[in-house]
């Protein structure tokens, strides 16, 4: 099989992954959700109002890293500093309650320790 096609697949899996996870959270909730994004260098965060559409905080790896002096952090701990930053800033706009999509990505990891760093500022999901 052609290595385009291999690829078509591979994204086509993902999608169906993301669809599933992200139908069973807009079923259940009212509440805004954390989206997760995982590249190889870096991990993105957004809490998204899905009722208006937009996007009510976000915070980045790339964000973390400006603010913080040292840069010999591992992954795990850069994307638990992400977590605490992103619960910060939903703090001061009033969210406090929200539902946790990890998009295609197992919990467990860097997504996993982004989740544990928000729980520990204070988000409840």
């Amino acid at each position: 099989m052609p290595r385009k096609n291999l690829q078509k697949i591979k994204i086509q899996k993902r999608e169906r992954k993301k669809k599933k996870v992200r139908s069973k959270i807009k079923a259940v909730s009212d509440r805004p959700r954390l989206s997760v994004f995982r590249s190889l260098k870096h991990i993105y965060a957004q809490i998204i109002d899905d009722k208006k559409g937009h996007t009510l905080v976000s915070a980045s790896s790339m964000e973390v890293l400006k603010n913080l002096k040292e840069k010999k952090l591992k992954k795990k701990e850069i994307a638990y500093e992400v977590g605490k930053l992103l619960a910060k800033k939903a703090k001061k706009i009033g969210i406090k309650k929200i539902v946790f999509d990890r998009g295609p990505y197992k919990y467990h990891g860097r997504v996993k320790a982004l989740a544990e760093g928000a729980r520990k500022e204070g988000l409840e999901f």
